[in-house]
């Protein structure tokens, strides 16, 4: 009665500690002891298993039928044993009897044993992968631990990621110890348990990251409508207000630029610009181009480009570094933009 008292507190602790059912892993041991009944006796047809899931005290037996001359023992009784067992029993009966073997008992409790660590193992590994399933496409806070050659892995809590080479921004070093965040890409569930691929470079990173610095976008009253982004470098970030009298920008960049200035931090200052989005693709072209003045905008919607007119000495601005400016702009609005000085009309 004792091993049952500590299988029962075995299990209790597992479902308390590892978030494992109990029901789930009493079923794993019922099923450890029909198979050990198919390796002691070659077959597991006739067996049936009781377990008491208040006390986990169980009872494995095999389902005989009363015959008069026994052939096969392990699925026969003789008449005269099953009217020991009780005198009601008459030929073509069905009896159960008890499995008392102390081989038996030996080999169901090793068996039993091993089945517990492999559910154990196969459970823990199932609700880590759900937990950080449920994570998928969303930001969380890890702990650099070291490099894997070029790749980086960032420990997550209860399991380590793998930020790829690809997945980094270009120039940044990490230090182990060193917490940032990171975006999930993927969770795989394999054999050893979740894989997680997270990133640094993705467009949702700074989508999050705007999430959790502003209140109004996590409630829903400002929305992100659209974000394009050149890691390391420059971010735009198109918003709009449910809210005729809330200003999205504003929202956005917080008093004196507090809000802004959280994600430029995290992102390691890389530049962010937030713009208004506007349902008029020219007023959204004309706004994604700042910090650059326009003129006038031109929409030619079956050919889904728009010609911006921009006064001379704010070409330069319009364009940026590189063009990078114009071609953010273009990747956030999606149309294809032609600038123009307006020295040239």
């Amino acid at each position: 009665m004792s091993s049952n008292n500590e299988l029962l507190e075995a299990l209790n602790i597992l479902e308390r500690e590892k978030n494992i059912s109990k029901e789930t892993l009493l079923e794993a041991i019922e099923n450890s002891l029909v198979t050990a009944c198919k390796n002691h006796f070659g077959t597991s047809e006739n067996v049936k298993v009781t377990m008491d899931p208040q006390t986990c005290e169980y009872h494995v037996f095999q389902e005989k039928t009363v015959v008069e001359q026994v052939e096969d023992p392990v699925e026969q009784i003789s008449l005269v044993n099953a009217k020991m067992v009780d005198s009601k029993y008459e030929i073509g009966d069905i009896v159960n009897v008890e499995i008392q073997s102390k081989e038996f008992g030996r080999i169901a409790t090793q068996n039993a044993k091993n089945v517990i660590l492999q559910k154990i193992r196969e459970e823990e590994r199932k609700v880590l992968y759900n937990q950080y399933y449920s994570m998928e496409k969303d930001v969380v806070t890890g702990v650099v631990q070291r490099y894997i050659g070029r790749n980086v892995s960032v420990n997550l809590g209860k399991v380590d990621a793998i930020l790829t080479e690809n997945e980094q921004v270009r120039g940044e070093v990490f230090q182990p110890t060193e917490r940032i965040k990171v975006y999930i890409l993927e969770v795989k569930d394999t054999s050893k348990g979740p894989k997680i691929l997270v990133s640094r470079t993705h467009p949702e990173l700074v989508k999050r990251l705007f999430e959790i610095e502003v209140p109004e976008i996590y409630e829903g009253v400002v929305e992100i409508k659209s974000v394009a982004r050149e890691p390391g470098a420059r971010s735009k970030v198109a918003v709009f207000s449910r809210e005729a009298n809330l200003h999205p920008v504003g929202a956005c960049v917080g008093p004196k630029g507090s809000r802004v200035r959280m994600v430029v931090e995290e992102l390691r200052n890389e530049r962010v610009d937030v713009i208004q989005w506007s349902p008029d693709p020219a007023v959204y072209v004309a706004n994604a181009l700042s910090p650059a003045k326009v003129s006038h905008v031109s929409i030619d919607e079956d050919n889904n480009y728009a010609t911006v007119i921009v006064p001379d000495d704010q070409l330069s601005l319009a364009i940026g570094k590189e063009g990078q400016n114009a071609r953010l702009a273009a990747r956030l609005t999606g149309w294809h933009i032609d600038l123009k000085p307006q020295s040239f009309q």
